[in-house]
């Protein structure tokens, strides 16, 4: 396959429904296509790939503008966590207390954040085909092995 295809692929399936409620917030913020340009492509190809009735996105839109008052602060705080994450790396008195309990906040924003999408795919799934949510599926599958091939790819540089 491709990396034009694959790398799509590679977002769709780390963060499907974090991408969805990330155009959401998005489009409340008024963050739009040209701050982000990948972003409303990648859900389009996901959408086309699965083949999404008009009916369907329209049932999904609604499903997400209706979640985006608790998805929008769920976002907030996975980024300011990992902005705060980031500074306790670099300071100049870092130490690993402190990074320590700053990766403890990302991993509850992202816990918060995993359980609200664990919520929307809940309501977003029975809109979707059997068809379609294998196609999701394997979709997903495409991008892990996408990821474990990278993965192997660096550690296998890392010693030259």
């Amino acid at each position: 396959m491709n990396k034009k295809i694959l790398i799509p692929l590679l977002a769709a399936a780390l963060v499907v429904c974090g991408l969805i409620a990330t155009k959401a917030f998005a489009a409340d913020t008024g963050i739009g296509s040209a701050t982000i340009p990948a972003h409303g492509k990648i859900l389009e190809r996901i959408a086309n790939q699965l083949k999404l009735t008009a009916d369907q996105r329209t049932q999904i839109k609604s499903v997400i503008s209706g979640e985006k008052d608790t998805l929008a602060p769920l976002l907030t705080s996975v980024h300011d966590a990992r902005k705060d994450l980031r500074s306790a790396i670099r300071a100049s008195d870092a130490n690993e207390a402190n990074v320590r309990a700053a990766s403890a906040k990302v991993a509850s924003a992202e816990a918060d954040l995993a359980v609200e999408r664990m919520k929307l795919y809940g309501k977003i799934a029975p809109i979707l085909t059997d068809d379609q949510r294998a196609q999701l599926a394997g979709l997903q599958q495409r991008a892990d092995e996408f990821v474990d091939n990278v993965i192997a790819r660096i550690g296998s540089g890392l010693g030259d």
